[in-house]
């Protein structure tokens, strides 16, 4: 079973702060509340969490994984970014936003686009994140917690549970998310292409 761990929504607990971010470096997936709605968390090297988000989720190999950055200085050292881009992403974060840009050698191969060499990035603005970033120094693995069949993302602790107790090792409560999920801009290429939309307005991109 999960285990269970309540936070403060504004105020996180340092104690259980501490307690999911031992969790994710022994190795273990998390289920934790974003900004926009569930995302299921690991650490950036962790091959056997990503394989298990990859089953939960039933991905293919063309999905992007997010890499949940705690602050653009923390962003730019696993992505690309040139002027237009930096003015572009640091205007629109944190937020309900994740680009897809090229990666640098930082990121492990196995977590990029098989073509485009691309990976997804984000800065959440939800002080849990935050905290479990801060405490673990580097950015989660992610991927939002839409489960297979459902287009919206989960946004209840206790839900999570019920669907998820025997595939994760903890669930991160922090009362109930907005629901609506990322918008989703590819910046990869000399155009912006806006890939979803969703809570993050997309018409600073188009």
């Amino acid at each position: 079973m999960a285990r269970y761990v309540d936070m403060h929504p504004v105020d996180p607990q340092p104690r259980a702060v501490r307690q999911v971010a031992q969790i994710l470096r022994d190795g273990g997936l998390i289920a934790y509340p974003t900004d926009s709605g569930y995302a299921l968390g690991a650490m950036l090297g962790n091959q056997s969490a990503k394989d298990r988000i990859r089953d939960i989720r039933r991905l293919d190999d063309r999905h992007h994984y997010t890499l949940v950055c705690k602050d653009f200085a923390q962003l730019g050292q696993f992505v690309h970014v040139d002027n237009a881009v930096f003015r572009a992403v640091k205007a629109a974060t944190p937020g309900p936003y994740t680009f897809i840009l090229r990666a640098t050698h930082e990121v492990p191969r196995r977590l990029l686009h098989p073509k485009k060499r691309t990976v997804g990035v984000r800065i959440p603005d939800h002080p849990v994140v935050k905290a479990l970033l801060a405490e673990i120094g580097e950015p989660l693995l992610s991927s939002t917690l839409v489960m297979p069949g459902d287009t919206e993302p989960m946004t209840e602790g206790w839900l999570v549970k019920e669907a998820l107790d025997h595939e994760v090792d903890a669930i991160v409560d922090a009362g109930e998310c907005t629901g609506e999920p990322t918008t989703v801009v590819d910046l990869s290429d000399e155009a912006p292409e806006i890939v979803r939309v969703g809570a993050g307005d997309p018409a600073r991109f188009e």
